[in-house]
């Protein structure tokens, strides 16, 4: 039976979801876009066949911007706060740390200073650094403030959270700037006293995840996730609109396959994602991790033809997407390294089984995304609809009786974040919930 293929072809169900989704205007963690948002997924789900559709509630740190400021020598510098930075303001001569590798920063008197650091990475070195682990590393070495600079050029500053769980306000003042104002920066005052200000309202606030389901009544489920909120200074269509767009998708073609499932099928739409994983932390807190037989992570899909699928060393993830590929005769790309980030992460941490699904690329960093340009004219929706007819047949395969992806042992998830050079970044951060090394 391959009917089911002609209609995903044809659906347009996920495409005007993700137009609602941009079209609500910001969608911050704890604002009333957020929620608006999860309402329209909420109902989309449930259009689509799926059981059960809710929202559930938690309390979040909130963050609204306001306003932010770079004063350098008698010129004023275009800038946007990075959230959950402190509303606070530095004064203090600035260094410029390029890349901002760990090794610049070791190298580097940042004591009292105030440190500007680029989005990217070199092309010879061997992972990416992330935009906290860069922040971390300036506050570990006395920095009073920060300054993230865009590698993309089109005068597009960067936003991204700084923060941690236990401290979800960062310890210092942070913006991002373009990659033109960072040159001029570097240029101009490299070495000078600016002064950096960010003014931000901040308090508590409510986020919310969605659920709903299809197939069996089993307790043994398949998660299909995606997170709902974005950044408040763009659209969100790429990051992650279309991650959302593609769950109602799915749920819109599966409820048609609905006999083809062996296993629950449980479509999460989580909340807050962009401050800290927090509504995928909270699902991952009170969930039975044992009733989980694998995750479909969509947060980066449909914004190139061929997919993504980072597979964490699970050898049966790696099986599965072959599997799909061959069939279809069609390039599906698999990774099996680690990608700490995202919301299949509290759960793969542990041991779960999990995809994060996105598309391939050739830049370095987030593209578009994280900044004004993550518009929806950068995504077609005919990818949509060529990646829903893959991932459809891959939640129904991971969702078979007699499929094995086995567990992995949290011990050796910790092991393979040591051997890729991931763990120093995620302690930094505080995001390491395994304990000390034993060496």
């Amino acid at each position: 039976m391959t009917d089911w293929i002609g209609n995903v072809f044809t659906s347009d169900v996920g495409w005007t979801h993700l137009e609602r989704l941009v079209d609500i205007g910001t969608r911050m963690a704890g604002s009333d876009g957020e929620r608006e948002a999860a309402e329209l997924t909420r109902d989309a789900l449930a259009d689509a066949g799926a059981r059960n559709a809710r929202l559930e509630s938690f309390d979040i740190q909130g963050w609204t911007r306001e306003g932010s400021e770079i004063t350098a020598g008698e010129t004023s510098q275009n800038c946007i706060a990075l959230p959950r930075s402190p509303a606070d303001r530095a004064t203090a001569p600035l260094v410029d740390l390029g890349y901002g590798l760990p090794a610049d920063f070791e190298e580097t008197d940042l004591e009292g200073k105030i440190a500007m650091v680029r989005s990217d990475i070199p092309d010879y070195y061997d992972r990416y650094l992330h935009r906290r682990e860069k922040y971390y590393h300036a506050v570990e070495n006395g920095a009073v403030g920060f300054v993230y600079r865009n590698h993309v050029e089109g005068c597009l500053p960067p936003t991204g959270s700084v923060g941690t769980d236990d401290d979800p306000i960062g310890e210092i003042p942070a913006v991002g700037v373009s990659s033109e104002v960072g040159v001029r920066l570097a240029r101009r005052f490299d070495g000078e006293e600016i002064e950096l200000t960010v003014e931000a309202d901040i308090g508590p606030a409510t986020s919310q995840n969605v659920h709903a389901e299809l197939g069996p009544d089993t307790d043994e489920r398949v998660l299909v996730t995606s997170h709902v909120d974005a950044h408040d200074i763009a659209e969100g269509a790429v990051d992650n609109g279309a991650g959302t767009a593609m769950v109602v998708e799915l749920a819109n073609a599966l409820a048609k396959r609905e006999d083809d499932l062996e296993t629950r099928v449980e479509f999460v739409a989580y909340g807050a994602e962009e401050v800290g994983l927090v509504g995928s932390n909270y699902h991952a807190e009170r969930a039975d991790h044992d009733e989980i037989t694998a995750i479909v992570n969509n947060d980066g899909v449909v914004s190139d033809r061929t997919l993504s699928l980072t597979t964490h060393g699970f050898d049966g993830l790696e099986a599965a997407a072959d599997e799909v590929a061959d069939r279809y005769d069609h390039p599906v790309e698999t990774v099996p390294k680690l990608g700490p980030h995202s919301d299949h992460w509290p759960f793969v941490q542990w041991g779960v089984p999990g995809y994060h699904v996105k598309s391939t690329s050739d830049e370095v960093g987030r593209g578009w995304g994280h900044t004004f340009a993550d518009t929806i004219e950068k995504l077609e929706p005919r990818t949509l609809r060529e990646q829903a007819i893959l991932l459809t047949d891959l939640v129904v395969e991971l969702a078979r009786e007699d499929a094995t992806v086995e567990h992995r042992d949290p011990e050796a998830i910790a092991a393979d974040l040591e051997a890729q050079d991931l763990a120093d970044g995620m302690r930094i951060t505080g995001d390491w919930p395994y304990g000390e090394r034993s060496d």
